[in-house]
C-alpha cells in the first residue's frame, strides 16, 4: 500500500520554520557592529539561514504535487485542484494583508509598500503554476516530471539574465513578482525553480515511495546528489560551457548559489528521511504541521502586522549577540506556544481568511 504522508517532510518543515524564526529575529534586532564576516560562528549562522527559503519552496512543490498525484490515483484530483487554487489565492491575499498598514489607513494614507511580494505570495502563485503544469501535462506523471526538471534547470541556469532585471512602464502589481526593483523580498524567479525540483522529487516518490526496500537507496541518493551539487555543481556548469560553448553556464557558475543551495536541501532531506521513524510522533513534527500559523504570528510580533506594534519598532538592531541568541530562543518558544494553544490548527486561519476571500470573490 502506498503511503499517504511523508512524515519526514513535517520534520524538515519544522526545522525550516524554526530557522526562519531565529533568522528573522536575529537579523532584525542584532546590532550591525556584531555582523562580522570574519567570525566563524556568524558565518555558520548566515550559511544555515540561507538554507531556509530554498527548503520551504522545495517542500512546497514536493508536498503539493505528491498529494495531487495521490488524489489522482483515487480519482479525486478535481477536488485537490480546487483546494489548491483556493489555497494559492488565499496565501496571496494573506501575504498582502500582512504588509498592509491599517494604521496609515486611519490617517487617510495607503502605504503602497504592501504590494511588495514576500514568501506567501510567491508560494501562492507557485501552487497555481503547479496546477497549470499538471493540466498541460495531460496528467501524465513522466511528462510532468520532465517539465519540472526542464523548468527548474532553466530557471537556475538563466539566473544571470534576470538577476538585476528592471521592468519599466508596467503595473507594479505585475513587476513585483519578477523584479526586486520595488523592494520585493521574493520573486517567482528563481524561487519557482525550487518548487519545480520539489515537484520532480514528488513524482519519484509517487512512483517508488511505497517500495520500502528502496528507502536506503533514496536516502543515499539524497546525500550523494546533495553533496555533489554543493561541491561540484559549479565545476559541472563550467564543463557544460566547454562542451556546448554556452557562456551562460559559466556566468551561472560564477555566482552559483541556486544549485548549491538545492544541494543543501537534498542533504537535509536525506538526513531527516534517515531518522523518519523517530520523528513521526515528535513535537518537531507537530511544529511542521503549523507552519502557516507560526509564520503569521511571528510576522505580527516582529514586524507589527495589523497593529503597528512590533519588536522591530522597539529593539531594531540594538541587541548584542547574547541578548539576540537568548531572545531568539524565547521568541521561538513563545510563537510555537501561541500557535499550539491559541491557534489550535491552521484551519482557524484558513477559515477566517477563506471567509474574507469568498466575500471578495462574490
Amino acid at each position: 500500500m502506498k503511503p499517504t504522508r511523508l512524515f519526514f517532510l513535517d520534520a524538515v518543515r519544522a526545522f525550516a520554520i524554526l530557522m526562519m524564526l531565529q533568522g528573522h529575529f536575529i537579523d532584525s534586532l542584532l546590532n550591525p557592529i556584531y555582523r562580522d564576516t570574519s567570525n566563524t560562528i556568524y558565518n555558520i549562522w548566515a550559511y544555515f539561514r540561507g538554507i531556509t527559503a530554498p527548503t520551504f519552496f522545495t517542500i512546497t512543490g514536493l508536498v503539493f504535487v505528491f498529494l495531487l498525484l495521490k488524489a489522482k490515483e483515487k480519482g479525486a484530483e478535481k477536488e485537490r485542484i480546487k483546494k489548491g487554487i483556493n489555497r494559492g489565492l488565499l496565501l496571496i491575499v494573506l501575504g498582502y494583508a500582512l504588509r498592509f498598514s491599517f494604521i496609515s489607513l486611519m490617517y487617510g494614507k495607503v502605504n503602497m509598500n504592501f504590494l511588495q511580494v514576500d514568501v506567501l505570495q510567491c508560494i501562492g502563485l507557485s501552487l497555481l503554476l503547479l496546477i497549470f503544469l499538471f493540466k498541460i501535462s495531460f496528467k501524465n506523471e513522466w511528462v510532468l516530471a520532465t517539465l519540472f526538471l526542464i523548468i527548474g534547470f532553466s530557471i537556475f541556469v538563466s539566473e544571470p539574465l534576470y538577476r538585476t532585471l528592471k521592468i519599466e512602464n508596467a503595473p507594479i502589481l505585475f513587476t513585483n513578482y519578477l523584479s526586486l526593483q520595488n523592494g520585493s523580498v521574493f520573486t517567482i524567479i528563481p524561487w519557482f525553480g525550487y518548487v519545480a525540483f520539489g515537484g520532480f522529487i514528488a513524482v519519484l516518490f509517487s512512483k517508488f515511495g511505497h517500495k520500502n526496500n528502496y528507502k536506503p537507496i533514496k536516502i543515499v541518493a539524497f546525500l550523494i546528489i546533495g553533496v555533489f551539487m554543493i561541491f561540484y555543481s559549479t565545476a559541472t556548469l563550467k564543463l557544460l560551457d566547454n562542451l556546448f560553448d554556452l557562456p551562460l553556464f559559466t556566468r551561472s557558475a560564477n555566482y552559483n548559489y541556486l544549485f548549491s543551495r538545492l544541494g543543501n536541501v537534498l542533504v537535509i532531506f536525506g538526513l531527516f528521511y534517515a531518522f523518519e521513524t523517530y520523528l513521526k510522533q515528535a513535537i518537531i513534527t507537530k511544529i511542521g504541521q503549523k507552519t502557516l500559523s507560526i509564520y503569521v504570528i511571528h510576522f505580527m510580533i516582529i514586524y507589527g502586522s495589523f497593529t503597528g506594534i512590533s519588536l522591530k519598532h522597539f529593539f531594531y538592531k540594538s541587541l548584542n549577540p547574547t541578548q539576540a541568541i537568548l531572545g531568539a530562543i524565547v521568541f521561538m518558544v513563545v510563537v510555537c506556544f501561541i500557535s499550539f494553544y491559541y491557534v489550535q490548527t491552521n484551519t482557524f486561519l484558513y477559515n477566517k481568511m477563506r471567509k474574507l476571500y469568498l466575500k471578495l470573490k462574490n
